[in-house]
């Protein structure tokens, strides 16, 4: 045996691609993970703002192309660096979380919406209510509201 051959390791994905014994089911999605959807978020915050990966880098100190790894969801980023990455384009930790928050109950409400049937009433609609903490400003509180089904 050569070193070679020594040295190569068996790759497991971590997203298993469907084999025929258990296709993807109907076209769908796969389930989103959450360092998509901060990733997505702090690209998306970074772009609006119209600034580049190399000044939100430096404002943040994180390394450009680890900011660029997370922002692609590539890499698990620690709350130290995604509370850096966050102070850099002006937001907190609790806001980045929130709209990757949100995004992920939209993308999982999508998801459900197109595998089974609506629950509910005949028309296939659901009540959906919002509700914020007890004495917050406004009607669904500072950070949004959270949506409750019924």
């Amino acid at each position: 045996m050569t070193i070679r051959a020594t040295n190569q390791a068996d790759v497991i994905p971590l997203r298993p691609l469907p084999t025929a014994a258990d296709p993807a089911p109907q076209g769908l999605p796969r389930e989103p993970l959450w360092r998509d959807l901060v990733g997505e978020v702090l690209r998306r915050e970074r772009r609006a703002q119209g600034r580049t990966l190399k000044d939100v880098s430096e404002a943040s100190r994180i390394s450009m192309a680890y900011l660029s790894e997370v922002e692609r969801g590539r890499k698990e980023a620690s709350s130290e660096v995604l509370a850096a990455a966050a102070q850099a384009l002006g937001l907190t930790l609790a806001g980045v979380l929130a709209l990757a928050g949100e995004r992920l109950v939209s993308l999982t409400a999508a998801r459900t919406r197109s595998r089974s049937r609506p629950l509910g009433t005949a028309g296939g609609h659901r009540s959906v209510r919002t509700t914020g903490p007890v004495g917050a400003t406004g009607p669904a509180g500072p950070m949004g509201g959270v949506l409750l089904a019924a």
